[in-house]
């Protein structure tokens, strides 16, 4: 049986792949500490390119070759747009950071990055394109996420976002994802690889800019 096609794209990108999921930033969020200035900075940059995710997700939604996969994107569209805002705007509350310091901070080089390269393959209007920078940006954080050792930390900034990157729901919607990439990325080999490959760089950095001031 041939290995799946996501899998050889993981396999061209393992050295960063695993440099991100072992990430000092991983292993103290497991053990929950993560210094609140890090956690600050790090969701302060994740939360700015929301609107970027939620174009390449519409992307992907308008430019799937199937109703069944339309339907996918628009259940988790919906689930972005609440259960995770809403994670993010509690845990600016309880890290003490203010709207003004949300809109103050500066774009980190990582986070330009992320909008780009989401919107670049929004605009290419390709399934194939969209999907190869979603299975990073989601397949990346459930293999780091799934491997937190229980009990998870107190504190629920730190839980919260082990456990979005965890749980059923998660894990299908990246088998979906990788399903889809299966399919449709191997006619569109060399496109799918390159937008791979600089998701996996850029996921790396943004763990790395959050412990540079």
């Amino acid at each position: 049986m041939p290995e799946r096609f996501t899998e050889t794209l993981r396999a061209s990108s393992e050295a960063g792949w695993s440099q991100a999921v072992q990430h000092r930033f991983v292993n103290e969020l497991f053990a929950g500490a993560v210094p609140d200035a890090v956690m600050a900075r790090y969701l302060i940059q994740d939360h700015r390119f929301l609107d970027s995710f939620l174009v390449l997700l519409g992307s992907a939604l308008a430019s799937a070759d199937t109703f069944e996969a339309r339907l996918r994107f628009g259940r988790f569209i919906g689930m972005v747009s609440a259960e995770e805002n809403t994670y993010f705007l509690r845990a600016f509350v309880a890290l003490g950071v203010t709207e003004t310091r949300r809109a103050a901070d500066p774009d980190t080089q990582p986070t330009i990055g992320f909008k780009a390269i989401m919107r670049e393959a929004a605009d290419t209007r390709s399934y194939a394109a969209a999907l190869s920078v979603l299975v990073v940006a989601e397949w990346l954080y459930l293999d780091w996420a799934s491997r937190a050792p229980q009990p998870l930390p107190n504190n629920f900034v730190h839980a919260e976002w082990i456990t979005l990157h965890d749980n059923s729901n998660f894990r299908r919607f990246v088998d979906f994802l990788r399903t889809e990439l299966d399919r449709v990325g191997p006619a569109h080999a060399d496109l799918c690889r390159d937008f791979f490959s600089r998701a996996v760089a850029l996921e790396l950095s943004f763990f790395e800019a959050a412990y540079t001031t």
